[in-house]
């Protein structure tokens, strides 16, 4: 995608503990009504929609919309299906991430924000990162320890077998990290940054909080 082609304002599905990086992929069920209608409206359009982290609290925990984060990323829907209990099942692909200039006030179900790229033009080239896998076998150690500890299921080798781009965002999607560990790892500016914020952030899991013995 183009500078030029990129929207100014776009429809949010706000998901908690749930982020997507640009070229990754993942794949959503769709099932409450006014996301029905957002992606019924995007397959008509430009099939883009933005998924952003929602802020939640013990205040807002129960709010039908609650603030969200400033930060998110732009998706395309690259598969479309419709089941037979009337839910949608589709891939998103990342695109670009964006920053939440305000909300636009309508009258649609689902909520749609008038948005900035320009911080994050980055994410649309395809420049190799100064970074090799041998970079990342100690943050596979210390994660695939994390992973085994909270029962998380990881396919190793398909991951090894990714580029690295692919691979460190996807660690990032799939950890078992907290809302707010997982939005500080989005908002980094960029591959390497990622991969160093992943190994800081596994330095505060040395120490297993659930089962009080260590991870390693």
């Amino acid at each position: 995608m183009k500078k030029d082609d990129l929207p100014k304002k776009l429809a949010v599905f706000p998901l908690s503990n749930f982020i997507i990086f640009p070229k990754t992929s993942v794949p959503l069920n769709i099932f409450e009504p006014r996301y029905i209608d957002m992606i019924n409206d995007s397959m008509k359009t430009n099939k883009l929609i933005g998924i952003i982290q929602p802020k939640i609290s013990k205040e807002n925990i129960y709010d039908f919309s609650p603030p969200l984060h400033q930060i998110g990323c732009m998706g395309k829907i690259t598969t479309f299906k419709e089941t037979e209990d009337s839910r949608f099942i589709i891939e998103l692909k990342g695109i670009i991430r964006f920053e939440v200039i305000k909300e636009i006030q309508s009258n649609k179900k689902y909520r749609e924000c008038e948005i900035n790229f320009s911080n994050f033009f980055e994410d649309l080239e395809n420049k190799k990162e100064d970074i090799k896998f041998s970079d990342l076998e100690l943050i596979f150690k210390d994660l695939k320890s994390l992973f085994e500890k909270r029962g998380f299921i990881i396919n190793w080798k398909a991951l090894e077998n990714q580029n690295l781009n692919e691979t460190i965002n996807a660690l990032a999607m799939a950890s078992p990290f907290t809302l707010e560990e997982k939005q500080v790892l989005l908002e980094t500016k960029n591959l390497s940054a990622r991969k160093t914020k992943i190994a800081d952030i596994l330095t505060t899991y040395t120490f297993d909080q659930f089962n009080n013995t260590t991870i390693q």
